[in-house]
């Protein structure tokens, strides 16, 4: 059974797109992520052109954040003053984004940079969290109690000028590295199409030692703003968003996602981020094959937009 994508130009088969929808709605479900830095790599492994795939993925991430950002809103767990000097970067960062998204377009490197950033973002990120999961497990095994910086401990970054005082997560922390790690998440929203949180998350906790208990409801209202913003830019400004392709992944990524939540709740955290750190450096890794191996059509001829 197959569908036409009027933006992608081309024929898929209807049940390989609600499967990657569901994986990546299950998957999202178990592991508290927007699944953006999934569906994409999954959707160009698919033969969808890349401009399209991270255009449309990030509608996969407006879709997962918002209903994430209204439980949070309505437990209280998002600093709305926070949330709001991230969007401004965030903004910001998109507009450059979409910006450098078209001139890479349009010189012919787009494929290549996002596959090269997703190859960087996922084998580091993904390296890291297995280190981090490892030894959590190990000290586990080992009834050792894990070591964690308390939030509101300083480093360089409290040190920097133009305070603001954020009194829902209780710091008192310069808006320049704020609005700076919004404005960087921004451009990977717009050219890789995916939320940030992964980054965002850590980021946050670890850096500007902001509490757990308001990162994630943050992190999802900032998502929620900044991808929107990216889809209506990007479909207004490069027509890459596939609408057909988007409403079958996001009916998809609901109904995984809902059995996602049970199987995540049956599992430890450190055990979630192992999981979580293995699929990330497998996707990583399948990209970097994928720009090692010579393919079997070697020079191509393109004219009027059609491929021969």
């Amino acid at each position: 059974m197959t569908i036409y994508l009027p933006i992608a130009e081309l024929s898929v088969n209807i049940l390989i797109i609600l499967g990657m929808g569901a994986a990546v709605g299950f998957l999202s479900g178990m592991f508290g992520v927007g699944g953006g830095f999934l569906i994409t790599p999954l959707l160009i492994f698919y033969n969808i052109p890349p401009v399209v795939a991270v255009a449309t993925g990030a509608n996969q991430v407006v879709a997962s954040s918002i209903s994430g950002a209204i439980t949070h809103f309505r437990r209280g767990t998002i600093d709305i003053k926070l949330g709001t000097v991230l969007l401004c970067g965030g903004l910001v960062g998109a507009t450059f984004g979409v910006w450098l998204f078209s001139l890479l377009r349009r010189v012919g490197q787009l494929d290549l940079v996002i596959s090269l950033l997703y190859v960087v973002l996922l084998g580091s990120v993904g390296g890291l969290m297995l280190w981090e999961s490892i030894g959590a497990m190990r000290k586990a095994a080992k009834q050792q109690p894990t070591r964690l910086r308390r939030p509101g401990q300083h480093n360089w970054i409290h040190g920097l000028p133009l305070k603001m005082r954020f009194k829902k997560s209780k710091i008192y922390l310069s808006v320049i590295p704020v609005a700076t790690l919004g404005f960087c998440i921004g451009i990977l929203t717009s050219i890789m199409g995916v939320g940030g949180g992964f980054i965002m998350v850590p980021a946050m906790i670890y850096l500007l030692r902001i509490p757990t208990g308001v990162v994630v409801g943050t992190s999802l209202f900032q998502i929620v703003f900044v991808s929107a913003y990216t889809v209506i830019v990007q479909a207004s400004t490069n027509y890459t968003v596939d609408i057909v392709l988007a409403f079958v992944l996001m009916i998809a990524g609901v109904i995984g996602a809902q059995y996602g939540v049970r199987v995540g709740q049956r599992l430890r955290g450190e055990q979630l981020r192992a999981l979580l750190a293995l699929l990330v450096l497998a996707v990583g890794i399948r990209l970097a094959i994928e720009l090692i191996i010579p393919p079997k059509d070697v020079y191509s001829v393109v004219s009027a937009g059609f491929g021969f």
